[in-house]
């Protein structure tokens, strides 16, 4: 038994286990909400639901992101169900789009507005891949500062942002890597 407890401290300290996000499933349309620049006066518009190919559920967003009317974005969000560890290094996702650029939106629970969050940018391919992106690419918007902690994250977002263009993102599971 005492074995048994040293190793299960020992694989404690040594750092979590990478955590699942999202697997995405029926359930996640009540975890996860669209928005669009809407919300302030511009006219990007969009949709996003769930895809079903074969044994596979996916979240899809799909729109027009339009930067008229100081607008530029639409998109999924959710807020996690527990923060991120401080053991964390990246935020991995598997995804395939129309070719453009997405962005994860990683938000504080400090941030009072809106705009506020951290920031990376992903390619996407017509196929699925995984991404890697470390929480180091993760750049600060709307005055947050540089320096992050993981546990300091509560809400994430993958955004179709800033530039005027057709939007076709699917997302088939996002988790951290340690």
């Amino acid at each position: 038994m005492r074995l048994m407890l040293t190793l299960l401290f020992l694989a404690t300290a040594a750092g979590a286990d990478p955590m699942m996000i999202e697997d995405f499933d029926a359930a996640s349309n009540d975890r996860w909400r669209y928005t669009s620049d809407r919300v302030m006066g511009g006219v990007s518009s969009g949709e996003a639901g769930l895809g079903r190919e074969g044994n596979l559920t996916f979240a899809r967003l799909r729109g027009t992101v339009s930067t008229a009317n100081n607008g530029g974005f639409i998109q999924i969000r959710t807020t996690l169900p527990e923060s991120l560890q401080d053991s964390t290094s990246a935020i991995r996702l598997r995804v395939r789009g129309n070719g453009a650029t997405y962005y994860v939106h990683l938000r504080p629970g400090t941030a009072r507005r809106p705009w506020q969050y951290y920031q990376a940018s992903f390619d996407t391919t017509s196929t699925w891949q995984e991404i890697l992106l470390p929480l180091t690419a993760f750049e600060p918007r709307g005055g947050l500062s540089a320096q992050f902690r993981p546990s300091d994250i509560r809400g994430i977002g993958l955004v179709a942002f800033g530039a005027d263009y057709e939007a076709a993102l699917d997302i088939d599971w996002i988790a951290t890597a340690d």
